[in-house]
């Protein structure tokens, strides 16, 4: 019998994120309009946005940090079947050990390797070079949550861990950015987000529904899909910022 893979594998996902392949085009398009030569990706994961940035700027060069090495290690391997890896190196290893300045830095989901929101604001702030670009990508609330959702959602989540589209863009401004582009993710990406961040573990349980561990396995995604539907579904949103 195979063992059940990790719930966060992520291997049918493109993205770590609720965010389609058509919305990573169209930024990616407006990113590379500003013609970076350096990139800088803080939380890279497996660095799939980073590699397409490099794809659409030839002469660019990147750097993608996360602490996660098997996503380093995906990364790699995506570099490599892109003939990019001569461009783009990942590093390992908390993302406040590897600041770097950069014509454009990508923070997308990984804002708490920095600190809270206007924490990581500040030091992304530091890290774009003159005329630069940053693309920072962050959870809001769409709506201030009901207790009931609050209690639907991780253990100790509180309405205080996010603010709304709004508030969020004061804090990249009160950082001394100007908001250039603001996209939020749809329904639609969500939905495909959440299906493949379990995609592989269902199909486990389905084809190994009496292993010793499948008791456990169940009840581990089963959770996280209840925080989903019963928590921060339709309540938390997900922002896309080109800031410059």
């Amino acid at each position: 019998m195979t063992n059940p893979p990790p719930l966060a594998a992520g291997t049918r996902l493109d993205f770590n994120g609720p965010l389609s392949a058509e919305r990573a085009g169209r930024l990616t398009t407006v990113l590379a309009a500003a013609k970076p030569s350096t990139v800088l990706d803080l939380g890279c994961g497996w660095g799939h946005l980073l590699l397409r940035v490099l794809e659409a700027v030839p002469k660019a060069r990147g750097v993608g940090v996360d602490i996660r090495g098997h996503d380093l290690e995906r990364g790699r391997a995506d570099a490599a079947a892109r003939g990019l890896s001569d461009r783009v190196t990942f590093v390992e290893g908390p993302a406040e050990e590897h600041l770097g300045n950069a014509d454009l830095v990508l923070n997308v989901g990984a804002y708490h390797a920095l600190g809270d929101v206007p924490e990581a604001l500040r030091t992304l702030r530091t890290l774009v070079n003159p005329g630069g670009r940053l693309l920072f990508g962050a959870e809001f609330w769409e709506r201030v949550p009901t207790e009931g959702e609050l209690a639907g959602m991780w253990p100790g989540t509180s309405v205080d861990d996010c603010t709304d589209l709004a508030g969020l863009v004061d804090r990249a401004t009160a950082a001394g950015f100007r908001p250039l582009r603001i996209e939020t993710a749809t329904g639609d990406e969500w939905a495909e987000f959440e299906s493949g961040f379990t995609a592989e573990v269902e199909e486990w349980l389905v084809a190994n529904p009496d292993h010793p561990e499948a008791e456990a396995t169940r009840a581990k995604v089963d959770q996280h899909r209840s925080y989903w539907l019963r928590g921060y579904r339709d309540v938390m949103g997900f922002a896309f910022f080109v800031l410059g």
